[in-house]
């Protein structure tokens, strides 16, 4: 599955040393980063809960929630390994070491690798950057790793109807398009990918994303 968004491309350790890794996640580190953790505080999270992040990245997020949570916790997953080793830098210049966060390189949103049933499950600036597909591929496989009372919140841009050819443009210089990164998607697109996935939606719209990204909650059917 290489290849899913422009994040595949490996930073080298120069670029890396140079910070390039907070900017090849979109920036806005210091504004994106904290609000992670406030608006999961806000929905309930704990220092004992744990909490899988699906396309962690450098640990833009991830950084708050380990120095948050109880240790060893925080488990991040990405496509990236330039990204991991970036994010396993941010830790230890934040002299997170200690928190023994868990970290893993995976290609297709493996998170049954811990071996565990997460609490909490984040993904935030990822659907925007993949094709319907690799969404239900992704749904799935966080499924695997939930328990029938986790919650997964997922961001994403929201079209006013299925099927929105039109770019729309969220906030300036961010624009979304119905099929090419970074992609929006409607409500009901995404209910859809969520049900063929074993997922039930609940929409909790805007959560102060600077780019005007929305929120949804998934949980297992049934549960």
């Amino acid at each position: 599955m290489e290849g899913i968004n422009r994040y595949s491309r490996e930073l080298s350790s120069d670029e890396i040393a140079d910070g390039k890794h907070r900017f090849e996640v979109g920036g806005m580190w210091d504004e994106v980063g904290p609000l992670q953790l406030e608006f999961l505080r806000g929905q309930g999270l704990l220092p004992a809960d744990t909490l899988v992040d699906i396309g962690c990245g450098p640990m833009r997020g991830g950084i708050h929630f380990v120095r948050y949570l109880d240790d060893g916790n925080y488990y991040g997953i990405d496509i990236n390994e330039s990204l991991i080793t970036a994010g396993i830098e941010e830790l230890r210049a934040a002299g997170l070491e200690s928190k023994h966060a868990h970290l893993a390189v995976t290609g297709d949103f493996d998170a049954q690798q811990f071996g565990i049933k997460f609490d909490y499950v984040i993904a935030i600036s990822l659907f925007t950057h993949l094709y319907a597909n690799h969404i239900v591929r992704c749904m799935k496989r966080v499924r695997e790793v939930m328990a029938p009372g986790t919650k997964f919140y997922a961001s994403f841009f929201g079209a006013p109807s299925s099927g929105h050819l039109e770019p729309i443009t969220h906030v300036p210089r961010i624009t979304s398009h119905f099929d090419s990164d970074p992609f929006h998607q409607s409500v009901d697109e995404l209910a859809y990918m969520a049900k063929v996935a074993g997922l039930e939606m609940a929409v909790i719209g805007d959560w102060g994303h600077p780019r005007r990204q929305q929120m949804a909650l998934f949980s297992r059917s049934g549960s």
